[in-house]
């Protein structure tokens, strides 16, 4: 699964600690007047606007994937535009600071060197006068985990970005398999949904569209049985006792099919017990009697 996140960068001191671990990836021996020192913010633990985050466990693999990688401009791997790349990386716990999840905030920091060239000198003004900001990274994760059921992404019937219970649905990207790259880019790249719409308009994707179409249809398809299933149940709920329903309509947010139907049978039986039945006309051999009392005043 091949993920693209955004990050930062700013410039820093190149000290002879720095120096010397960038002459480890360097043939010749480098002085400090001809490197440029950055640091870049390649990713961290927080939801972004995909409803996606990195597990620290998967940050900390990745510390050790992106040290070597190449940095380019806009995710384009033309010689030209192979400008940096990262000689050492940092993950950092930031103090007093929690994600959106309750956890403390963690994000991994690349420290990356370039040539002080005539073709890097506006890169490097533009890194040093705050245009060049964001970055974007590339890299390879082995799993997308709901963080409501633990499932993976797509097997179950949450949907990122939705509310259940008291928790929003994100998904969780773990086991790193390999960092592609890190990038400098005008605009942050578009991510998951540009990721799926780019192998399905490849030359190599279009024989899947359309399985992929109807996959997508299914989808809708078990979301909307789930969601009627989960309103009869509260239907059901408020025939047998009304005063569960407050409780027991963010529960069912979280219940998958098999626990649905379940409750549905219980409050079904309970509900035939406490509302038998009843014919409206006398059985047959009964005799009814009628004086016509009733109606006198």
């Amino acid at each position: 699964m091949k993920i693209i996140k955004d990050g930062s960068a700013s410039g820093s001191v190149c000290t002879e600690q720095e120096l010397q671990a960038i002459n480890a990836f360097a043939k010749a021996q480098l002085t400090a007047d001809e490197v440029y020192a950055f640091q870049v913010l390649l990713c961290d633990n927080e939801v972004d606007r995909d409803f996606e985050r990195f597990s620290v466990s998967t940050l900390r693999e990745l510390s050790e994937l992106f040290v070597g990688a190449t940095g380019i401009c806009d995710h384009d791997w033309r010689s030209e535009n192979q400008v940096a790349r990262i000689y050492r990386t940092e993950l950092v716990t930031e103090k007093g600071k929690t994600t959106s999840c309750g956890e403390a905030y963690v994000y991994l920091k690349g420290f990356a060197y370039m040539l002080r060239t005539e073709a890097n000198a506006e890169l490097i003004a533009q890194i040093e006068g705050g245009i060049k900001r964001e970055t974007s990274v590339g890299c390879s994760v082995a799993q997308s985990i709901c963080s409501i059921c633990g499932a993976e992404i797509g097997t179950c019937s949450h949907e990122k970005g939705k509310v259940y219970g008291d928790k929003r649905c994100c998904a969780v990207l773990t086991g790193a398999v390999d960092a592609y790259e890190w990038s400098f880019v005008a605009v942050p790249a578009q991510r998951s949904a540009g990721v799926i719409k780019s192998f399905i308009e490849s030359e190599a994707g279009r024989g899947y569209a359309a399985e992929f179409e109807a996959l997508e249809k299914s989808a809708q398809l078990g979301r909307k049985y789930l969601d009627s299933l989960r309103a009869e149940v509260l239907r059901l709920c408020l025939v047998c006792d009304e005063k569960m329903h407050p409780a027991l309509e963010k529960s069912v947010q979280l219940m998958e099919e098999p626990e649905l139907i379940k409750l549905k049978d219980a409050f079904e039986e309970a509900s035939a017990k406490l509302y038998p039945p009843v014919t409206q006309l006398p059985g047959r051999g009964e005799v009814t009697a009628f004086s016509g009392e009733e109606y006198i005043i």
